[in-house]
């Protein structure tokens, strides 16, 4: 059965979909030809509350939930906010998924965080490892809260038979992401300190810790790839990672923007603040095994896109 067949006949509410990695995959599903996709609003559905997921669902009458809705943020955004971090995007999780329970939704994809994996996991990050130990602390709440939400869909495919999957997403970036400097992650903070500091003549840039952690970067195209390929070929409880399987440290990271970006100034590196987990990649195997994905967007050409996107919205 091709793809254009599998989604012709489904109804697909994707929580997120107005968001950076949704807005794509709401693209994708219309260009496969799903039968109706539905994409509430925060201002109209509170997810939080489960009245406004009930009222969702009896509108909506999906055949399939998408769950991508999360609050989230860079590592200033998590230290400020942990305990609304992991409130909100338990909450939401948690009536989505007993709702979707209660409606007889058929299939629910659960989109999970990289920031669940624990501070020391052995790179590269297996998903046996998601249990042997605590996350990195300043992500710690949310992590957990996301975290959790598999422990949830594996109890109640167990219990209900309910089909739930999960994904274990890496750190995406490219156009359309969030660029704003109180809650933007690294990629999209980077570029915009740069342009604004090329822009303004100054002679340096300010950022965060050593520059010696690593980090692994998916392009949100290939992400949106990733996640309807398991959305339909994917049918287990086990979760599964999303990723390139390559990882740069933030050093190396900063000059391939500066340079895109045409900064030529100092990198001045604040040690005092922190540099979250030392290490971060994922083992992709899993994944492309499974329901066959794999991520063709190398870090250079996926930066590229995300300057020049950035450049023409400034």
């Amino acid at each position: 059965m091709s793809d254009h067949d599998y989604w012709n006949d489904q109804r697909v509410t994707v929580t997120g979909g107005a968001g950076f990695l949704g807005s794509f995959i709401v693209e994708r599903l219309a260009a496969k030809g799903a039968r109706e996709i539905v994409v509430p609003r925060s201002a109209e559905f509170n997810l939080t509350h489960d009245e406004a997921v009930r009222r969702l669902y009896e509108i909506a009458r999906p055949d399939m939930v998408i769950h991508l809705a999360a609050t989230v943020g860079g590592i200033g955004a998590n230290r400020e906010n942990p305990g609304r971090f992991f409130y909100e995007n338990m909450a939401m999780g948690l009536n989505l998924i007993e709702q979707a329970r209660i409606f007889q939704i058929p299939k629910f994809v659960c989109l999970g965080t990289i920031c669940a994996y624990p501070k020391f996991t052995p790179v590269p990050f297996r998903e046996e490892e998601l249990w042997n130990g605590y996350p990195e602390e300043t992500n710690a709440p949310y992590g957990i809260a996301k975290k959790a939400l598999l422990v949830m869909l594996q109890a109640y495919r167990q219990q209900y038979s309910m089909r739930g999957i999960y994904l274990l997403p890496v750190n995406l970036y490219g156009p359309r992401d969030n660029f704003d400097p109180q809650s933007s992650h690294v990629i999209p903070a980077l570029i915009r300190k740069c342009v604004e500091a090329k822009r303004a003549g100054l002679g340096e840039i300010e950022v965060w810790g050593s520059g010696l952690a690593t980090r692994e970067f998916l392009y949100v195209e290939d992400a949106a790839e990733g996640v309807l390929l398991a959305a339909e070929r994917y049918d287990g409880e086990a979760p599964v990672n999303l990723g390139i399987g390559f990882e740069v440290t933030i050093r190396d990271l900063v000059a391939m923007i500066a340079r895109e970006c045409g900064f030529e100034g100092e990198i001045r590196w604040n040690r005092d603040k922190p540099d979250g987990q030392p290490r971060r990649m994922l083992d992709v195997t899993r994944g492309e095994s499974l329901f066959g994905f794999r991520a063709t967007t190398q870090l250079e050409a996926g930066l590229k896109r995300t300057v020049r996107w950035y450049l023409d919205q400034s």
